[in-house]
């Protein structure tokens, strides 16, 4: 962040920014407009999609789960059933290790109206924070970032990638964070099982899926009537969809959709309105046909996401929490070092639909 503000709490050092030609950043910013000025929302994507575990090793994780499997049968008085044993399936996950540096001048250290390292420090924390929720989103929606490694083939997921052959979104070497079913695959084998009177037709359905509008930003209902459906045909029930801010727009325009912020809203002691508060805590921002509506800026208004929330379609490999580094990089400057090991990789692409606005 650059601040055009030259004042008392601005650093004459420009650092690694004029090195750069004026493309870098400074290493300092002027933090008390940057505390009056900042808002943050905090969306909890971590609780709301991932599943998340702990590993004591290092490098790439095998997760080993279980699959709809066993079935009650009919049995010959006194004779002894076929034993019958769980299904599992395994997938990587891909753990790397993120950080990030921030510097503060010894000279306000020494004189300064407030703690500067301890605001410098919870500026990296939101940074860590803005950088999970891409992380996560990218990996849901299909996105693709050569930083983060998402998408496949070094492109977006789209509708016509498969689940067999070249550009396959289980393929480890070409999509380590997995994906959602995509057209083609075989049931009860691989990612696809029966449940219910579901036929193996509806199963092989795309989960991927081209919105009703082709215009960006558009959500029409049988967008979400469809993914209710896509969704319930493998034995979930959607409860969550995940927009960008110019969905909710759209949403807003549609007599259906009830925002969490209504008249007969209780109020707290302050006055102030609940759903407000649940608004610029985690992003929620309403309901639509019983669905809790997420919003977040890192969603793109190509696509859009509608999930079954109660089984966590991520999951979240922790090697090592967010740690903090003392650096010393010279030049009258005191550092630290943010970082923390963990990879992420989509394993129940049966929970979830992305849908995606096309011309």
């Amino acid at each position: 962040m650059v601040t055009t503000q030259e004042g008392l709490l601005t650093s004459n050092n420009t650092g690694s920014y004029a090195a750069t030609g004026g493309t870098g950043e400074r290493v300092l910013i002027d933090y008390k407009d940057a505390l009056v000025d900042y808002r943050t929302t905090d969306i909890p994507v971590i609780s709301l999609f991932t599943e998340r575990m702990t590993t004591d090793t290092g490098g790439d994780i095998d997760i080993t789960f279980g699959l709809p499997s066993m079935n009650m049968e009919q049995i010959d008085e006194g004779s002894t059933p076929k034993y019958q044993h769980t299904k599992m399936r395994s997938e990587r996950v891909s753990v790397k290790e993120w950080g990030i540096a921030l510097g503060v001048t010894r000279r306000m250290i020494e004189d300064s109206r407030f703690n500067e390292v301890e605001l410098a420090l919870n500026e990296a924390r939101r940074a860590v924070d803005r950088h999970l929720e891409k992380h996560v989103v990218y990996a849901l929606l299909g996105l693709v970032d050569t930083t983060l490694g998402t998408g496949v083939s070094g492109a977006n997921i789209g509708v016509d990638n498969g689940e067999n052959g070249t550009g396959s979104v289980t393929d480890f070497s070409e999509n380590i964070y997995g994906g959602f079913i995509a057209s083609g695959g075989a049931v009860d084998t691989g990612r696809l099982y029966n449940y219910g009177l579901t036929s193996d037709a509806q199963l092989t359905k795309s989960h991927y899926v081209t919105a009703a509008s082709g215009v960006a930003g558009k959500l029409r209902l049988a967008d979400v009537t469809n993914a209710i459906e896509l969704i319930g045909n493998m034995g979930y029930n959607a409860d969550t969809v995940f927009i960008s801010p110019a969905h909710y727009k759209s949403l807003l325009d549609l007599a259906d959709f009830t925002a969490v912020y209504v008249a007969s809203t209780p109020r707290d002691a302050g006055g102030q309105m609940a759903g407000f508060e649940k608004t610029s805590q985690n992003g929620l921002v309403g309901q639509l046909y019983g669905l809790n509506v997420y919003t977040s800026a890192w969603i793109p208004s190509t696509r859009f996401g509608i999930f079954d929330s109660t089984v966590k379609q991520v999951a979240y490999v922790e090697r090592r929490p967010l740690t903090v580094e003392e650096a010393n990089p010279g030049f009258g400057i005191v550092g630290s070092y943010m970082s923390m090991r963990y990879g992420l990789k989509v394993i129940r692409p049966e929970t979830g639909v992305i849908v995606i606005n096309t011309a």
